[in-house]
């Protein structure tokens, strides 16, 4: 069985005034049967989604859970979680047998189990409810036996590792190892047993010692001082005894520390991954009829990037268990298959299944190979940027400050593509149904009609109407692209160099990097002609362009000696760029 399916209304994040329509839920958020990876920017609505589950089904580790004023919506008087469960097998059926539901008819019908939570409050006053189940809107309740089966294993942020492995009272360890089949109902008939029973004889020996002649060796000397106070403290009659812990397994259990052979003082990362591969213990568990799911958050605790990797690939490959992690990772990002991740927006969720996105196969196979960790921090942004080469990436946070916006502190990343391929990564934000995603994504790309041709050894500029009337179709094709909240801003002039040179405002400082990086080119006779040469010939050093020009606008700003008022030089060049950075940014 596996969590198939969550439904909040007024929790948290995800609500709306008014009274609750069981119809229109804020959250309808379909799960996978092996990993789901919930990824986005602060207070989306990562961490909601994982408390929601752990209210109805609480967790093998006895965490306290339990309703606050803050799980309600704003001011609403009431939220409900509903939970579904699919894939039940005949050993896990049976254990919900009255509050079952089924899907189909006849030998093809399938069980399947609802939960729901609703709870509701008055002024200062939170009702207490319990879990219910059934397929009608209000349920019966569940019985203690039954919830059991529905615990979840939960790992919390920052969580301390160490802590839970070391030996203590009901540690953590103990309790994934009792559950195991190698020690449940075996509490007697265990080796664990006979050598811990072994090791209370050798200590009374120990402490009870004389020598050949007699004289009390150095345990029995240690017992024999106490017992000269005990002896005062009580009668002659009492004496001490040392043990080393109780014969039952539990009690021997907690006496258990888990650490990594040949490490004697472990790291937080380390320590972080025994913790895990002990839960993956206790989720794999042979002797379990009940749920096997994993609550993990901020996976990525701890760990540096290359184990970050080397923990989800495990994870990936894991069978007959359900995870459900949340991550600020974009390592982590990057290594997934992008069907496992779901993206958390501004109050909504959106799985990146091909049932959900307009991504094709290709452009699944595409990213899963060049999606990498730069790239994969579009997945954590308040807007995108997508460009075609490092020059646009270079330039723009220089234009971007030039007319007073901070990329960073909006939130935006951009995201160099390395080529003209954009569907592959604009699809990603682009949905089958509604609702859709409220990321401004903006794509700069060349119009790529080009205003000189190769003739001969010479370079011929072409007819300006023409060239004229071919970019404007071809810009028409571009934005023609745009779609949801997927927007295209193509250079207006060949290319994003042409349209520097044609810009009144930066084609002096594009002259000055093109003459200080290329220095045996000959700019002075007719600097288009030249530079027309080069973008053909594909030997303009665009990257260090970008940097000399990016320096220069830095420097200006710093000075204060010019501005680049470019905000509203709508008939400039390079206003297009100036529209996608406004765009990504939300102005």
């Amino acid at each position: 069985m596996y969590l198939s399916k969550i439904k909040l209304w007024n929790f948290r994040k995800f609500g709306a005034m008014g009274e609750i329509d069981l119809s229109k839920p804020h959250l309808d958020l379909n799960l996978t049967q092996g990993l789901n990876v919930i990824i986005g920017e602060n207070d989306s609505g990562k961490t909601a989604i994982i408390d929601a589950i752990k209210l109805v089904l609480k967790t093998h580790s006895y965490d306290y859970i339990r309703v606050d004023d803050k799980d309600f919506h704003k001011d609403a008087r009431r939220f409900r979680i509903e939970l579904a469960f699919d894939n039940l097998n005949p050993d896990e059926a049976k254990n919900f047998i009255e509050w079952l539901g089924w899907n189909g008819t006849g030998k093809d019908a399938t069980p399947f189990l609802k939960l729901n939570y609703d709870v509701k409050r008055q002024v200062d006053k939170i009702f207490p409810t319990d879990v219910k189940a059934g397929v009608d809107e209000e349920g019966y309740l569940l019985t203690a036996e039954a919830k059991e089966y529905l615990k979840a294993t939960y790992l919390k942020p920052l969580r301390d590792a160490e802590n839970e492995l070391v030996a203590k009272r009901n540690s953590r360890l103990s309790q994934i190892l009792l559950g195991d089949e190698a020690f449940k109902g075996k509490e007697k008939d265990n080796d664990l047993v006979k050598i811990f029973s072994s090791l209370k004889e050798d200590l009374e020996k120990y402490f009870n010692e004389v020598d050949e002649l007699g004289q009390p060796k150095q345990g029995k000397k240690i017992k024999d001082k106490i017992d000269h106070y005990i002896k005062s403290f009580y009668s002659k009659d009492n004496e001490s005894e040392f043990e080393s812990t109780s014969t039952d397994i539990k009690s021997i259990l907690e006496k258990l520390t888990l650490t990594l052979k040949g490490e004697p003082n472990p790291g937080l990362g380390t320590l972080n991954r025994l913790f895990m591969s002990a839960e993956l213990l206790h989720l794999t568990k042979t002797n379990w009829s009940g749920l096997r799911l994993g609550l993990v958050e901020e996976l990525e605790a701890h760990l540096h990037p290359q184990a970050q990797m080397q923990v989800i690939e495990a994870f990936q490959k894991q069978k007959h268990i359900q995870l459900i992690l949340t991550t600020h990772s974009p390592n982590l990002a990057s290594k997934l298959k992008l069907e496992n991740l779901i993206m958390c927006n501004i109050g909504n969720v959106f799985p990146m299944g091909d049932t959900y996105t307009k991504l094709e196969k290709d452009n699944y196979k595409f990213l899963e190979k060049f999606l990498d960790t730069t790239k994969a921090n579009l997945f954590f942004a308040k807007g995108v940027i997508l460009v075609e080469g490092w020059a646009e990436e270079i330039l723009l946070p220089s234009i971007a400050k030039a007319i007073g916006i901070d990329l960073t502190e909006k939130g935006v990343s951009i995201v160099n593509i390395g080529h003209t391929g954009f569907d592959h990564y604009a699809k990603i934000f682009l949905r089958q149904a509604e609702p859709n995603m409220n990321i401004p994504v903006s794509v700069i790309t060349d119009s790529d009609i080009r205003e000189y041709e190769k003739n001969g050894d010479d370079f011929v500029k072409l007819d300006s109407q023409t060239v004229q009337m071919e970019t404007q179709a071809k810009l028409a094709y571009i934005n023609g692209k745009a779609e949801q909240n997927v927007k295209y801003f193509p250079a207006p002039n060949w290319t994003f160099e042409y349209s520097l040179f044609k810009s009144v405002y930066l084609t002096t400082h594009l002259q000055k990097a093109a003459r200080s990086i290329h220095t045996h080119t000959d700019w002075d006779t007719d600097f288009e002609k030249a530079l027309a040469r080069k973008l053909i010939n594909n030997t303009l050093k665009k990257s260090a362009i970008a940097y000399y020009i990016a320096n220069a606008i830095d420097e200006e700003l710093v000075n204060v000696a010019t501005s680049i008022q470019i905000t509203e030089a709508a008939n400039d060049s390079i206003y297009y760029l100036v529209k996608a950075i406004k765009y990504a940014t939300g102005n």
